[in-house]
């Protein structure tokens, strides 16, 4: 059975895949990540819609990106902590019942284990910076047990 951070990881290396090449979307889908999920309906549907959602947001996950890296541009990061930081702000936008914490959490490590020695940090100060500033803008919305972060004074 495939766990969420297999998922995830199926997930950068097929947006890796898509950036990079420019295939169709459908069969680098149907190629990287479907094989691997057999009977796993719940996690095959995160991959698939984690997948299609980057995909399909690239421009606007690309934008924020860019808003939150100083005296940088785009094309200049590595590629791998660019995906890794696409993945993680369309879960923050698109995947409500995920708390905020666990996409941070997650992509660090990911990070780690497929980018450089410092992308964990990098990838961290990106995300909190772009998550502080969604929420701000009212971007953010988790509903669910356990995703409300604030408390009542």
């Amino acid at each position: 059975m495939v766990q969420r951070r297999e998922a995830r990881q199926l997930v950068i290396q097929a947006v890796y895949a898509e950036d990079l090449s420019g295939s169709d979307s459908n069969q680098l889908f149907n190629t990287i990540i479907k094989p691997h999920f057999s009977g796993d309906r719940k996690n095959y549907s995160f991959a698939e819609r984690l997948f299609f959602q980057t995909v399909n947001h690239k421009d606007e996950l690309d934008q924020i990106i860019q808003n939150h890296i100083k005296n940088w541009r785009l094309g200049r990061l590595a590629v791998v902590d660019k995906i890794v930081l696409r993945v993680a702000i369309c879960e923050f936008l698109y995947f409500e019942e995920i708390p905020t914490k666990v996409t941070i959490n997650e992509a660090i490590e990911i990070a780690k284990d497929y980018s450089t020695s410092n992308s964990g940090k990098f990838i961290n100060g990106i995300l909190d910076a772009a998550l502080e500033r969604l929420q701000s803008e009212g971007k953010i919305q988790k509903k669910g047990r356990g995703l409300i972060e604030s408390s009542i004074n």
